[in-house]
């Protein structure tokens, strides 16, 4: 089981990231210093958890929010990890998913919490953090 432990433990892991707690969504959320945020927490409730209810689906809080690449990418990270992403109308044609933090597996959560920050973070510091982890642009 994941915790915000663990996703605040691999945020302020990257560079030029920090946590702010509150706002709209009332709990942590992890942001590029002066840009965007790439995770954050969401409860799921009101119209999104009724909507969950109707279909016999449980939202398996805590929740946490992020950021992909688009349309076609939440599609794909949806149908890949069904148990564990999902998305509600409230987030019809934004590009992020929801994950169930209680069945991810952390090492599943580290990738999807660095790849939504890839999104986010300066180009220059995405690319030397990439070559300095051995991995690939892209």
């Amino acid at each position: 089981m994941a915790t915000f432990d663990d996703v605040r433990a691999i945020a302020l892991a990257l560079p030029e990231t920090e946590e702010r707690e509150g706002g709209w969504h009332m709990g942590p959320s992890w942001r590029v210093v002066g840009g965007a945020m790439f995770a954050w927490s969401r409860p799921v409730t009101g119209k999104d958890l009724a909507w969950m209810r109707e279909r016999g689906e449980d939202p398996g809080e805590p929740v946490l929010g992020i950021r992909v690449a688009g349309e076609e990418a939440k599609r794909e990270l949806i149908t890949a990890f069904p148990d564990v992403a999902f998305t509600i109308p409230h987030f019809d044609g934004y590009p992020a998913v929801l994950l169930r933090l209680p069945i991810i597996d952390r090492e599943l959560l580290r990738e999807f919490v660095i790849d939504s920050w890839l999104l986010k973070a300066r180009r220059r510091t995405a690319r030397a953090w990439l070559a300095e982890h051995g991995m690939a642009e892209g």
